[in-house]
């Protein structure tokens, strides 16, 4: 796998090595092995991942921004198996340079770049074609409790989602995230997540 290092420390893209043939086409999604040797020298700890997720959604429906407090923070690793997605990492560490700044990339099927994002951010997506099915890995157990988020649709932001206003279909729960401004982050720049 190849990994791309993105604007924002420790917010990773990886691409797996596809090999196509007149089958079709074959490739690790996960390799502990390989996770280790190439991504963990750059975050500086390992990664242990305990529960893998999946949800299927239709065009414009948009999830996030979603964390977990502390101490049940998690770190993603997200792929789109079928479909198209837009999908965002904010930065949400008090102290950090790059506090309310955001990494997006485009997951899809037929590329199957994976996105690595990092305990201390929030995580959402939107859906860009017919129907997309979204998989991710977490570090962390799911804790009700402990859900949070920043608002989606938070303007300042500066996120092009890619889909008209009148397209967004959020949960409710989606709709009453704080607006950045109004938000008291619980993570911080100097406090180690891990």
């Amino acid at each position: 796998m190849d990994i791309i290092q993105t604007d924002i420390k420790d917010v990773l893209i990886i691409e797996p090595r596809v090999f196509k043939d007149a089958r079709g086409y074959f490739f690790e999604s996960f390799s502990k092995r390989e996770f280790d040797d190439k991504v963990t020298p750059i975050l500086g700890h390992s990664i242990d991942f305990v529960q893998d997720n999946e949800s299927m959604s239709s065009y414009g429906v948009m999830r996030g921004l979603h964390f977990q407090y502390p101490p049940y923070s998690q770190a993603k690793l997200v792929r789109c198996v079928r479909g198209k997605v837009l999908d965002v990492a904010v930065d949400i560490r008090k102290g950090s340079p790059t506090y309310g700044k955001h990494v997006a990339v485009e997951l899809t099927e037929d590329n199957h770049r994976q996105f690595f994002i990092p305990r201390g951010f929030a995580h959402g997506f939107a859906v860009l074609s017919e129907t997309a099915i979204f998989q991710y890995k977490c570090d962390e157990f799911y804790h009700p409790e402990a859900d949070g988020g920043i608002s989606i649709i938070d303007d300042s932001l500066g996120i092009d989602w890619r889909i008209p206003k009148e397209k967004y279909l959020l949960s409710e729960k989606d709709t009453k995230h704080a607006l950045l401004k109004d938000f008291d982050s619980p993570f911080d720049i100097n406090i180690s997540l891990y």
